[in-house]
């Protein structure tokens, strides 16, 4: 595989490292509008073609695919330019800033017949994968509770930096440089965490998004501080589970810890995720009456950059997909329009008119 890397901050740095252990693997060439950041990246990397725009790339084209590692913005725009060229993308999350945009490269990208991956990168996590077989085995029985989370401490920490001066964290915080908040930034993660661990699909929501006063004025320079720091959501599975789902930035003594707990009529799983490592705790059988839970071995997992790897070389789609990353998007510009107008939304049913809040999101109905 023929890579081009697309943007080259810090995901990317993270990436091509994982990319380059790839056997098969060639990063042929990097795109980033910053020269002095570009030639930074192509030298540790010692990629020999370097471009600022990717109309350059595409114009001189010698690869077969790309990793959009752009800022959440400019994903849509570069992601149909990638595909019109005929080249398989990967893309960071989220895929779009909204459902529409998603949903356009979704259909774009399938009717190129081009491979293309979303990197949600807790797909990585051994346990989760493990949990969803199970849960797809029936050993949990019948799901009747799911609960999920996603904590961060980099608002009350300088363990990642200090977000008051560093731009790579200020534009998170401000809608108008393109930033969703944490609904946005992480909750697609813990979303499709709670999703795909439990095996089933999300049709209902009901949101609490919160915006905290961080600096006088809510603004640090050109930023204004107004995107989401934390939300709650409530929602409903189509395997007809209940759900509670919430992230925020504001977890003091939590760095980047995800856990999702599955409670099923048989058995219940727990899955942690923490950057010093990953647990998968279970409580079945006579151990339901003393709640004694055991931690389960789980076996290595491919990653993301493997599969898609192999996708390219097989041409066989693999997950996670354009398509499940804009359904997530959906549930996303849902919760939003829940927050401003107070009201649960069902994801699954239609009705004639769009959501006076956000025209962007597609036809929902109202649940009563």
């Amino acid at each position: 595989m023929r890579l081009l890397v697309l943007g080259t901050g810090v995901m990317a740095k993270n990436q091509v490292a994982n990319f380059l252990a790839i056997d098969g693997v060639e990063v042929v060439g990097a795109v980033d509008t910053d020269p002095v950041r570009l030639a930074e990246f192509a030298d540790h990397f010692h990629i020999e073609k370097r471009f600022q725009t990717l109309e350059e790339a595409i114009a001189w084209g010698e690869f077969d695919s790309a990793t959009n590692v752009t800022p959440d913005r400019i994903h849509h725009a570069t992601s149909l330019a990638l595909i019109a060229a005929g080249k398989h993308v990967f893309c960071e999350k989220p895929l779009a800033e909204n459902y529409a945009d998603a949903l356009e490269m979704t259909e774009t990208a399938e009717a190129a017949g081009v491979v293309n991956m979303v990197n949600l990168t807790y797909r990585n996590v051994a346990p989760l994968q493990r949990a969803r077989e199970m849960v797809l085995a029936g050993e949990l029985g019948t799901i009747r509770h799911v609960e999920a989370s996603y904590l961060q401490s980099w608002l009350v920490s300088r363990a990642w930096g200090d977000w008051r001066t560093e731009s790579r964290w200020l534009w998170r915080l401000s809608t108008g440089h393109g930033s969703n908040g944490v609904l946005g930034d992480v909750g697609i993660h813990i979303l499709d965490f709670a999703a795909y661990g439990a095996a089933t699909d999300i049709d209902h929501v009901f949101a609490r998004l919160k915006t905290f006063n961080k600096a006088p004025g809510g603004q640090i320079g050109e930023y204004l501080l107004d995107a989401n720091d934390s939300f709650t959501m409530s929602v409903d599975f189509t395997n007809g589970a209940l759900g509670v789902i919430h992230a925020t930035r504001w977890a003091t003594g939590h760095l980047n810890e995800l856990k999702l707990r599955i409670y099923g009529e048989k058995g219940s799983l727990e899955v942690i995720h923490r950057p010093d490592g990953s647990d998968l705790r279970g409580c079945f059988g006579e151990d339901i009456e003393t709640a004694t839970w055991r931690d389960i071995e789980v076996p290595a997992v491919l990653t993301n950059y493997q599969r898609f790897a192999e996708a390219v070389r097989t041409g066989k789609q693999d997950d996670p997909t354009f398509r499940h990353a804009a359904n997530l998007q959906k549930v996303i510009d849902l919760a939003i329009v829940s927050e401003k107008e107070r009201r649960e939304l069902n994801l699954l049913e239609a009705s004639e008119q769009d959501s006076p809040a956000d025209k962007r999101i597609p036809p929902l109905t109202v649940v009563v």
